[in-house]
């Protein structure tokens, strides 16, 4: 009987346990693609859950602004000048406002409210019970697309990222 070598038992050895170089890269590429596959993904998902918290932040405002209508004998806060916007988060600073709303919402992304506006239809003192309507809407539009609109007669919506779109949508 003849008995192999000790190097010949070596070498059948390596050559059944090792991968190649191929199997190798093929194996990194999968990975690379399932991981840039993911990563794309999220980044996705991260933009519609900030949008999702906007519309919602909106909804907070929306609630606040009904309060103080019904405070206010139906009147809503002033932003300033007939038909002129501001940042919400200017109104939620006065005395007029702060006791309707606990904390102004903070944009997720930006933080402050500088990406919320709101206009009224009337002028007066920033905050004072002057208006009967008001838009507030999403400023710079959402990441996803559009801009999100509420008005004051409860309707809310998105439309397409321009001035005349938010306009047309809660006309004065």
């Amino acid at each position: 009987m003849l008995k192999k070598s000790p190097v010949a038992n070596y070498q059948s050895l390596i050559t059944k346990r090792g991968f190649t170089l191929i199997e190798l890269l093929v194996v990194i590429s999968i990975i690379g693609i399932l991981a840039g596959l993911t990563l794309s993904s999220y980044s996705g998902a991260q933009k519609q859950a900030r949008d999702s918290q906007r519309r919602s932040d909106l909804n907070q405002y929306r609630n606040a602004l009904e309060a103080y209508a019904a405070s206010n004998g139906g009147k809503y806060p002033s932003s300033g000048g007939a038909s002129t916007c501001t940042s919400v988060s200017d109104i939620c600073g006065t005395t007029y406002f702060s006791p309707f709303i606990s904390s102004c919402p903070q944009d997720p992304k930006f933080g402050g409210g500088q990406q919320y506006n709101y206009c009224a239809d009337t002028g007066g003192a920033l905050g004072s019970p002057t208006s009967y309507k008001y838009r507030l809407y999403v400023n710079g539009g959402l990441e996803t697309g559009g801009t999100w609109v509420v008005c004051y007669d409860g309707k809310a919506g998105k439309v397409n990222n321009d001035w005349s779109s938010v306009y047309n949508y809660c006309p004065f």
